[in-house]
């Protein structure tokens, strides 16, 4: 069983970001299959991961992370240790029979030693003990698959929505032909929502990839940051920024 409590707490200052994807060896996104019984980290796990460009199934139990697991073929696999039907030690056996070289990297309790050596002694590749960031999360991913083979390629500098261009290298912004001034956080906000078109995102994921907090009483930062960009990117023309209320933000092309 997991909570919120699981994700750690960081600095607001923004990580940067890879300037590579990983893919498979065809080119295409490599697949990771969550396992997580609490919808919430699981639903910031997944976000992190389509981030980084790959494609991510999700299962909240064992005989349903063994079904996914047979149907999706993934790439790697996060597996909580702690599952409502049977425990991440049995998944992983199952696992082993069929996808017998994917990695697995285990969320354990930070307490539970015992979890990790046995995890490690049945087969697993790698741990992270909660509270854990996301960022570690997948920090321990790139390193697992590049030892099984997955390439890096360079990704595209520059992400458009609409007549709205970000270079992420030179971090200039353009609505048309018009140049936009950005802070820091402001853009880190406006590449997330970017990296995300048409796909709507909490404020509890915005403040995790963007400040890196978790849900402790931040929400108005996200409020305030958004209304910055909105004076900037959709001030006086059709407006690109939207809210969903009771469900967050999205981005998308004008109407």
């Amino acid at each position: 069983m997991t909570d919120v409590n699981a994700l750690e707490s960081a600095p607001s200052r923004p990580a940067a970001r890879p300037r590579s994807l990983l893919t498979r060896p065809d080119g295409s996104p490599v697949r990771v299959l969550v396992v997580d019984d609490e919808d919430t980290l699981s639903d910031l796990l997944s976000m992190a991961l389509r981030y980084e460009g790959w494609d991510v199934r999700t299962a909240a139990d064992g005989a349903g992370a063994v079904k996914a697991a047979r149907d999706f073929r993934p790439d790697a696999v996060v597996l909580d240790v702690m599952l409502p039907d049977f425990d991440g030690l049995e998944v992983l056996r199952r696992l082993r029979a069929d996808l017998n070289e994917v990695p697995v990297l285990f969320l354990t309790a930070r307490d539970a030693v015992e979890d990790r050596i046995a995890g490690l002694t049945a087969g697993g590749d790698d741990y992270v003990t909660k509270p854990f960031s996301l960022e570690e999360v997948v920090a321990r991913l790139r390193a697992l698959m590049r030892r099984v083979g997955m390439s890096a390629v360079r990704d595209d500098a520059v992400l458009r929505v609409g007549d709205l261009t970000l270079d992420e290298d030179s971090h200039e912004v353009r609505r048309g032909e018009a140049e936009i001034e950005l802070t820091a956080t402001e853009f880190e906000l406006l590449r997330f929502l970017m990296r995300n078109p048409k796909r709507v995102l909490s404020k509890a994921q915005i403040l995790d990839r963007v400040w890196h907090y978790d849900f402790g009483g931040q929400a108005n930062v996200v409020e305030l940051y958004v209304s910055y960009l909105r004076k900037k990117i959709d001030l006086g023309r059709t407006p690109m920024i939207h809210t969903v209320r009771g469900a967050g933000y999205v981005i998308k092309p004008a109407a």
